[in-house]
Parts: C-alpha cells; sequence; structure tokens
C-alpha cells in the first residue's frame, strides 16, 4: 500500500480495540507494517476485539500485520514483541505506546493494588517499551515514540481529584519530555498525544459514564493525529505535547464534524486535564 507511512513499522500497545485498535488500521492504510501488540488474544466477555481481529481487518484492507500478544507489565514479554518484530520485519520505525489503565478515583479511596496496576500499565510500560525497543529504532531513519498522555495541566482542580490516576498520566508525560531530550541528538522524537475531547470507548463508557459517548468524539481523530505525527520527520517534531484537534488544525484540518460520535449529541465533553 502507498501512502505518507509506506514501508515504516510501527508497534502499537494497546492495539485490540479503541484508539490503539484506530490508529493501526489508519497507519496501515496509509502504508505501514503494524505489529498489533495487545493483552488480548481471546475474545473477552464484554468487550470487543482480539490482537487477531484487528489483524485480520489491516490485512482486509491490503495491509500487514503481525499480531503479537504483548503484557507491557511483563519485561520479557515486551523483549519477545521486540525480537517477533525484529524477525517478521527486520526493522521498527515507531513505537505508540497507547495501552493504559485508568481508574477515577481519590487517593484516600483507592486501593493500593489498584494504584499498582495503573502505574505498571501507564508510567512504568513507557520506559520498559521504549528501551527495548531503542536498539531497532535507533537504525531507522524515522523514528518516533509516540505515548497517549496528557499536557501537564497543574490547576488544582485536576490535581485534588484523581491523584493516583493523574500521577501514573503524568509520569508518563514527564518520561516524554525527559527521553526527547535524551534522544534529541539520536534523532528519534518523542512526544505525547491527548484528545481534546472524551473518545467514545469501552474506557469512557465503563470508568467515566456510558451517557458521555453521545457527547465524544470517535477514535479517528487520535488515529489521524498520530500518524501526521508519525509522517513528521523526527527532527521537526520532539518534546511537544500535543492536542489532537489543535495538531490537526495546524496540519490544516479545519472542519471536525466527522469525528463527532453522535452528530446530535449536543456540546462535545472536554477530556481530561483540557481546560475550556
Amino acid at each position: 500500500m502507498t501512502g505518507p507511512l509506506r514501508d515504516r513499522v510501527v508497534l502499537i500497545t494497546g492495539a485490540s480495540r479503541g484508539i490503539g485498535r484506530q490508529i493501526a488500521l489508519t497507519a496501515a492504510s496509509q502504508g505501514a507494517s503494524i505489529v498489533v501488540a495487545a493483552k488480548s488474544d481471546t475474545p473477552h466477555a464484554r468487550l470487543p476485539g482480539t490482537i487477531h481481529s484487528v489483524a485480520e481487518e489491516i490485512r482486509a484492507i491490503g495491509g500487514t500485520a503481525l499480531a503479537v500478544r504483548l503484557d507491557v507489565r511483563d519485561d520479557a514479554s515486551i523483549a519477545d514483541a521486540i525480537k517477533a518484530t525484529e524477525e517478521a520485519f527486520g526493522r521498527l520505525d515507531a513505537l505508540v505506546n497507547n495501552a493504559g489503565a485508568i481508574r477515577l478515583e481519590p487517593a484516600a479511596k483507592i486501593e493500593m493494588k489498584r494504584f499498582d496496576l495503573i502505574h505498571q500499565i501507564n508510567t512504568r510500560a513507557v520506559l520498559a517499551c521504549t528501551k527495548a525497543a531503542l536498539p531497532l529504532l535507533e537504525h531507522s531513519d524515522c523514528a518516533h515514540i509516540l505515548n497517549l498522555a496528557p499536557p501537564l495541566n497543574l490547576s488544582p482542580d485536576w490535581m485534588g481529584r484523581y491523584a493516583p490516576y493523574t500521577t501514573t498520566k503524568y509520569g508518563m508525560t514527564l518520561l516524554s519530555l525527559g527521553l526527547a531530550e535524551e534522544f534529541r541528538n539520536r534523532a528519534i522524537a518523542v512526544n505525547t498525544l491527548w484528545p481534546r475531547t472524551t473518545i467514545a470507548t469501552a474506557a469512557v463508557e465503563f470508568e467515566v459514564g456510558r451517557e458521555y459517548l453521545k457527547r465524544s468524539r470517535s477514535p479517528q481523530i487520535m488515529a489521524d493525529a498520530a500518524c501526521h505525527v508519525l509522517a513528521t520527520p523526527p527532527r521537526n517534531l520532539t518534546g511537544q505535547c500535543l492536542i489532537d484537534e489543535n495538531f490537526l488544525t495546524g496540519c490544516g484540518i479545519t472542519n471536525f464534524d466527522s469525528y463527532r460520535n453522535d452528530p446530535d449529541g449536543g456540546d462535545l465533553a472536554l477530556d481530561l486535564y483540557v481546560d475550556k
């Protein structure tokens, strides 16, 4: 397939559903070979999609995909995913750290085992996956690491609501900013991407509230923004905390109506950490 990501190899964590799945499909439609990496290798009781079903969707549109079971909490699993990528494609051009866990509870209520889980899947996984992917990324002339994490908004309103979850997401952002500087001379871009509005995913439905689905955008807006990032020369875009709508506007996209999950859903709901 031809397109701005032709001949690139992109590994996406948490790619079996939601935003990760849509990034995988969109990047594949633009010519990239996709490593569909996620823990979901068998069907879930409530949630549709597995690494195998997404890989089949990619092949159905003429793309190339490798389905790899990946638990981002497990260093051995991460190493196996990188090894499988190298064996299948001989290279890696982009790592999208999309896998995430959410629990919107205050510090006084959250169980420590739950905090440990979201910290492992959010913050720690960014560092672990990056370290494992680095030897391959260093050989790419278009290397990108894209982490789905928010801008650092230190407003007391956000800091006081869900401090445990916020800490894990801001940890991803701080790591991203630091890695961007560490890798700047290696021409490996590191950026974060976050939606301006809530996105119609299972995470929003089950953790934020089903009623928000009507006021959300589809995952396609995040996929389009992610692919624009990955298509940009690394030295031209690194160390940035990007918001999907703002970034796409800068890329010349001005009509966002097609991204609405429900055209009649009323005012869009702003996502966490995004002020009016």
